[in-house]
């Protein structure tokens, strides 16, 4: 951590080693456990709403969105997750914390906040489209055929093939983009009085400026979040606060206070 950077009226961004993602976890793990009355229970939370989603999905017949769904999941991460920034925050300040505060943040600029939520609900939208229009030019415009049709014919023929290798490609820079101008700009805007454009502009500076770091920190927060999706969103009651809490770590190590 020993060069830092600027932008004009802005806060020092600072460049910081790859080391650091592992103590992020690690302070993230200490945090769930100072308050796991709070963390699991929001974790738990979503887990149970994920869960209320997907019986919904299947009840409506409707199944295959269940795929693109739950890769979009992370794009709305940074946002779902500003309840666990707050207990961490409260936390490190020596706070006095509760699930009310968790769940019902009052922020400092709660009007950019929801302004770079909205840009990240877009992204969603436009990502399910996209995959839309991805499986109906590898699969053909017949309609989704049943879940359990999809996922031998994703992984069985060359069409199949085509369509994960093309679809990953995409959402992969999807999620690149939206990583890109939230891993600092949400959890500033609970803290600080900016306008969403600077703290997007500053996230991007600050991920271009610790590149290596960030992309290992990506991979890190999918694979954590990867296992939560495959445990059938039972493991979302760890994973997702673990995550959650240890972004708001990233944020203070990248940003300057």
């Amino acid at each position: 951590m020993a060069h830092t950077d600027t932008v004009p009226a802005g806060p020092r961004i600072r460049q910081v080693t790859l080391e650091q993602p592992w103590f992020w976890l690690a302070a993230g793990w200490r945090d769930i456990w100072q308050a796991p009355h709070i963390s699991l229970a929001y974790g738990a939370l979503f887990a149970a709403v994920s869960i209320t989603l997907t019986a919904g999905l299947f009840a409506t017949g409707v199944e295959y969105l269940l795929p693109p769904l739950a890769a979009g999941f992370m794009l709305l991460g940074p946002m779902l997750a500003v309840g666990l920034y707050e207990t961490s925050r409260r936390l490190h300040a020596g706070e006095p914390v509760t699930l009310r505060d968790a769940l019902l943040v009052v922020t400092r600029s709660p009007a950019q906040l929801g302004f770079i939520g909205i840009v990240l609900a877009l992204f969603m939208l436009a990502w399910m489209r996209v995959a839309s229009l991805l499986f109906a030019l590898f699969m053909g415009t017949l309609g989704f055929p049943p879940l359990a049709e999809i996922l031998p014919r994703l992984f069985f023929t060359a069409e199949g093939l085509g369509l994960l290798a093309v679809g990953s490609a995409v959402g992969a820079a999807l999620a690149a983009a939206v990583f890109a101008i939230s891993v600092v700009s949400v959890p500033m805007l609970m803290v600080r009085n900016v306008d969403a454009v600077t703290a997007m502009i500053l996230s991007v500076r600050a991920a271009r400026k610790n590149a290596a770091v960030l992309i290992l920190w990506a991979w890190l927060i999918a694979i954590l979040t990867g296992i939560g999706l495959l445990t059938f969103f039972v493991g979302l009651t760890l994973t997702f606060p673990l995550v959650g809490h240890a972004s708001w770590h990233a944020y203070r190590d990248l940003i300057e206070a």
